[in-house]
């Protein structure tokens, strides 16, 4: 009798076992009905793809079950605060640099409004620009056969310039320029060089050397040449003139107020012709240095525009 009664209560029990083990697994079954799997695939910033199956729906708390870090110069398409459904894709991509940009303007300025970066980032456009653009010529010298004491040159061939078209990818922010690329170059039209004749002469024949005229004059050329040098800034005119200026003034008359030409009749420093045009600086002209200078620059000014040209064109012609 006692043994029947011990059966009896295993067998209850392991029915008892049994049910609960049946209601676990029910719950178990119900559970995954009423709680849906999603697929979702997820493409990281290298190209990697991998697919996930996920109660969730949100796009961070994704990434977050799958260990996922978006790193600050990563941006993640839909956005973190987005949801996805079942078979839809989440790209983690590159930040633009402009991108980049605003977000730390955004952390490092409380204040600052969509408007306010949008107006400091401007967009950025491109233009493809074509511009022509001269060629230098170059001046090429040629020594001819002479003897003398002087160097006279002589154009045989005047220089002209050259043409190019530049084509350039130009990008601009704001309507203001920031980049500049050159895309292609095409010559349209070539330089032409100039060609110099460079031969040695004597300075000047019997019948065109100068003399000096017995007159009352005062000062030295370090006088005339300071004096004319002080006139030289007054026109805006550089050292440089100034320094063709005493090389021009060197070769006509080295600087002596009362030189003259006796085969032309050229007279004093810079060797008026005749000598009585320089009256209209004063009527001194023939003893005063600083009439004849400044007549003398007067004309310079007037015919060549500086010094320098007047003494390239000295060169180049014998006179000026």
């Amino acid at each position: 009798m006692k043994k029947n009664q011990e059966k009896a209560s295993l067998s209850i029990m392991k029915i008892i076992c049994i049910s609960i083990i049946l209601i676990l697994i029910s719950g178990i079954g119900v559970l995954a009905v009423n709680q849906k799997l999603n697929s979702v695939k997820i493409v990281l910033r290298n190209g990697y793809e991998m697919t996930v199956l996920t109660a969730k729906t949100k796009v961070s708390e994704i990434l977050a079950e799958n260990n996922i870090v978006i790193e600050e110069n990563e941006k993640v398409v839909p956005g973190t605060d987005e949801d996805v459904e079942d078979g839809q894709k989440i790209e983690i991509k590159d930040k633009s640099e402009r991108e980049i940009q605003i977000s730390k303007v955004s952390d490092e300025t409380i204040e600052t409004s969509l408007d306010d970066l949008l107006e400091t980032y401007a967009p950025i456009t491109e233009k493809i620009v074509v511009e022509q653009v001269a060629i230098p010529f170059e001046t090429i010298t040629k020594e001819a056969t002479g003897t003398g004491d002087e160097t006279r040159n002589r154009v045989i061939q005047n220089g002209k310039d050259g043409l190019k078209e530049i084509t350039y990818k130009i990008k601009y922010q704001k309507e203001v320029e920031i980049e500049r690329t050159v895309l292609s170059e095409v010559v349209v039209k070539e330089p032409v060089n100039k060609i110099v004749q460079v031969q040695k002469v004597t300075s000047r024949s019997a019948t065109e050397r100068t003399e000096d005229i017995p007159t009352a004059v005062s000062g030295t050329v370090a006088d005339y040449q300071a004096y004319a040098k002080q006139r030289c800034y007054d026109y805006g005119w550089s050292d440089y003139d100034f320094n063709c200026l005493v090389k021009l003034w060197n070769r006509e008359s080295g600087w002596r107020v009362n030189a003259y030409n006796r085969s032309s009749g050229a007279y004093g420093i810079p060797q008026a012709l005749p000598g009585n045009k320089m009256a209209s600086a004063g009527p001194e002209y023939q003893t005063n240095y600083m009439t004849q200078i400044n007549w003398g620059l007067s004309y310079i000014k007037g015919r060549y525009g500086s010094p320098a040209s007047a003494w390239n064109h000295s060169q180049s012609k014998g006179w000026y």
